[in-house]
């Protein structure tokens, strides 16, 4: 439990949401530059925005607050990485000396089997922050990657969905496991963001939070251009295969998902996500296409069918 050394400088969190804490993120700490480890601006969601405004959290400046120079978030090619889901800088290894972290995302303790009352289907009591029932009902999460350090240079079909974590967020800490073979990043590093759209309880919103991060242990793959999300919750044949955008939502501009009514996309199979690693991102090799070509020449020339 966090401790009364802190606890009256905390900002209110009632109407918070959850961020990812971890090296390489913007807005650590805030925009001021000095060090505020009650720092809760990654937090709050974004709703009925401009694309600009979304757009790396345009809306409260941090994509204007980047981390230090040479600090990365590192994705290593075919391993994981973690982070810290929160709802304040202060519940995080990042702040303080450890007296307001838990295993959950607000510093408190909570039952294992955390949920709602009413036989578990009301939302959670005091964690609208999390906008869950409880644990099943979390929608997932996700990383996605932008081979460009400028953020004024990077499309939608720029940044790629590579890891998905269902049932997030949920605890604090959160591992994502990456593809293997992805590409180095160029000197300056990549972009990556933390995506998340809740389902329900609370405000229909999104959410994306921008990281400076590198690959280490990189491959020789190339990565596709992401094309939008298809909802097929209905059909899973519909599902688009390949690399994806980031699910854009209930914004003024950018949504991309074509959804039933008072339904919710989310990083999940109802959106074409898999769990973990998204392995078919890469782009098909000229190697392989040339391959094939030469397999149909020699069964040709062999009076062999195609």
């Amino acid at each position: 439990m966090y401790t009364s050394t802190f606890l009256p400088f905390l900002l209110p969190l009632a109407h918070a949401h959850i961020a990812s804490f971890a090296k390489g993120m913007y807005c650590r700490s805030g925009l001021t530059g000095e060090n505020n480890l009650n720092n809760n601006l990654p937090i709050a969601p974004l709703y009925q925005l401009s694309k600009k405004d979304w757009w790396f959290q345009h809306d409260r400046g941090c994509d204007g607050a980047p981390p230090p120079k040479g600090e990365f978030l590192e994705i290593p090619a075919g391993g994981s990485f973690t982070v810290e889901h929160a709802n304040n800088q202060a519940f995080t290894s990042l702040s303080y000396d450890g007296t307001g972290v838990s295993r959950w995302p607000d510093g408190a303790q909570h039952p294992r089997d955390w949920h709602g009352e009413w036989d578990g289907a009301e939302c959670l009591p005091g964690g609208g922050w999390i906008h869950a029932v409880n644990q099943s009902n979390a929608q997932g999460t996700a990383f996605a990657i932008a081979y460009e350090s400028d953020l004024s240079k990077i499309e939608m079909e720029d940044l790629t969905v590579f890891s998905v974590l269902e049932h997030t967020p949920w605890h604090r800490e959160a591992t994502y496991q990456v593809p293997a073979g992805m590409p180095a990043c160029p000197k300056g590093g990549c972009t990556c963001a933390f995506l998340w759209i809740p389902k329900g309880c609370g405000q229909a919103n999104m959410y994306m939070q921008g990281f400076k991060c590198k690959v280490t242990n990189p491959g020789r793959k190339q990565i596709a251009k992401a094309k939008p999300p298809v909802w097929c919750a209905d059909n899973q044949k519909k599902c688009r295969k390949g690399a994806k955008q980031m699910i854009v939502f209930n914004q003024l501009e950018g949504n991309n998902v074509n959804h039933p009514e008072f339904e919710t996309p989310a990083y999940n199979h109802i959106a074409g996500f898999k769990l973990g690693a998204q392995t078919d991102i890469f782009k098909k090799t000229s190697s392989v296409r040339n391959g094939r070509r030469e397999l149909v020449k020699v069964r040709s020339l062999a009076g062999l069918e195609g």
